[in-house]
């Protein structure tokens, strides 16, 4: 099993950034880890994913210039550098551990979420 929690979440006017955290305990994380998040009433969206060796980040369109995944392996500890928010990235932020990739159905551990709120 991997435990994962994030933090880093919170309010913040549009044009600001934040910065969420993610650290897995138990088990080794093997490949990969990844953001998803969820807005009210939306389907659960892939953000950003790394490989836990490697590297080699890929983000969706929506985020691409703006956020950030990057990991530390001493740490166990994924982190995703949100920049130039905008209320549209407002959501619920999950991070997940497992395989690389955009699809939900790579990771098989998901944290609890962590809110980001983005206003205008």
């Amino acid at each position: 099993q991997v435990q994962l929690v994030e933090s880093g979440g919170g309010l913040v006017q549009a044009g600001d950034s934040l910065r969420l955290s993610c650290t897995a305990s138990g088990r080794s994380v093997s490949y990969g880890m990844g953001w998803f998040r969820q807005a009210p009433g939306k389907e659960r969206e892939f953000v950003a994913t790394i490989r836990w060796i490697g590297g080699n980040p890929d983000y969706s369109d929506s985020v691409k210039g703006r956020f950030t995944i990057s990991r530390e392996t001493a740490k166990n500890t994924v982190y995703l550098q949100m920049n130039s928010l905008k209320p549209e990235d407002t959501a619920v932020y999950y991070c997940a551990a497992g395989n690389f990739g955009i699809s939900r159905s790579n990771y098989k551990y998901w944290g609890q979420g962590t809110q980001v709120t983005v206003s205008s």
